[in-house]
């Protein structure tokens, strides 16, 4: 089959982030199993239009900040020069509305929707916009199948009037040869919590540092690190030091996945405050390093989280519980461990191979009902 996959970017793009990890994943596999790969994509600064890279054909046009326009154009001339059977869309930031063009089997893949949550990271207008573009998604997409990452968003789709059985779920997975537990394990001589993942505003790293304060009264060796890169960063920084955290509290900024499998191997536990998520990706790799988590109990995140066995969920923004919940962690070494089992165990059950298969089941079932309508 010739599978053609549009996405605001490719993994090559320094602003590529787990969308584009879970897409390319189940690509790669694709092309290994003998299927024909292209993904359309935005282009930055210093990136070819073309190449090729384990197989999928990318081109890339345009930028991050007008890719909605250029993908149709795109598209049509990846098109002109080669037909293709179906179109995999990635919606993880505004829709592209290609079947308003393309009278092909589509796919849409959604990691989750912004809704009102956008309004708490950007601007009131461009909050608005991205708001009002998700509007019309049922209508434009009325022929299409839909495959998701968790319930959470299938839930989130149904109540936007989509048909539940056009949706399709297969939970991303986790690469378990790079993500393992060390041998013998060695954490932190101090009491360590982790957050793993891109600083922005909307994914709350900051009730992190507000709850900590809280942990310290009990733990007063505890300390924090934020690991990763964004444009929240300088905002956290301050906040850090208003409550005097400085001392405790470390940003890493960007780090290799190598380090990053470090500090999550190391770690006691690993924080997650986001308010929404398509699914919780970072959860499910501290886990398969023996570390369990502390998550928000909101869509996406909830789904990632076998409760009292990987990991613990808490009231998004209930500071308290979220200190309390981390502090039965650090002061009880024998459900430390217990949990660490757990998140092994639970872990295990998330593997890209099997996402990938479940995905193109979806890809065929897409292309094979298309066809007798």
């Amino acid at each position: 089959m010739r599978i053609l996959a549009v996405n605001w970017q490719d993994l090559t793009n320094p602003q590529a982030g787990g969308a584009e990890v879970h897409l390319e994943e189940i690509l790669r596999r694709l092309v290994s199993w003998g299927h024909e790969v292209s993904l359309a994509c935005s282009n930055y600064p210093g990136g070819k239009e073309r190449e090729t890279i384990v197989g999928v054909q990318i081109w890339r046009r345009g930028s991050r900040s007008n890719f909605n326009f250029v993908a149709p154009l795109l598209v049509k001339r990846i098109l002109k020069d080669k037909p293709h059977d179906i179109i995999v869309e990635d919606i993880n930031k505004i829709p592209f509305y290609l079947p308003l063009f393309f009278d092909l089997p589509h796919l849409v893949v959604i990691p989750h929707l912004f809704g009102t949550s956008v309004f708490s990271e950007v601007n009131p207008i461009l909050a608005s916009y991205v708001y009002l573009a998700e509007k019309p998604i049922r209508l434009v997409y009325r022929r299409s199948n839909y495959l998701v990452i968790s319930n959470s968003t299938k839930d989130d789709l149904v109540k936007r009037g989509i048909n539940a059985e056009k949706i399709n779920v297969a939970e991303c997975g986790v690469n378990h040869q790079f993500y393992c537990p060390d041998d013998p394990v060695v954490r932190f001589e101090r009491p360590t919590l982790v957050y793993l993942g891109r600083i922005k505003k909307y994914k709350s790293v900051q009730h992190l540092l507000q709850a900590f304060p809280l942990i310290r009264r009990q733990i007063t060796d505890a300390q924090a690190i934020i690991v990763g890169d964004g444009d929240y960063l300088p905002a956290l920084k301050k906040l850090a030091r208003k409550l005097n955290l400085e001392e405790a509290v470390t940003f890493t900024g960007y780090v290799s996945a190598e380090k990053k499998r470090d500090y999550l191997r190391r770690s006691h536990v690993a924080v997650y405050p986001s308010p929404k998520e398509g699914w919780g990706i970072t959860n499910i790799e501290a886990n398969a390093c023996g570390t369990p988590v502390v998550a928000a109990d909101v869509p996406g995140l909830r789904d990632s989280v076998d409760l009292g066995r990987s990991g613990f969920l808490y009231e998004y923004g209930n500071l308290p519980q979220l200190a309390d919940n981390v502090l039965k962690i650090l002061s009880n070494d024998e459900l430390q461990r217990s949990l660490s089992a757990g998140a092994l165990k639970w872990a295990a059950r998330f593997t890209w191979d099997d996402c990938a298969r479940r995905s193109f089941d979806c890809i065929e079932k897409t292309h094979d009902g298309w066809r007798k309508r």
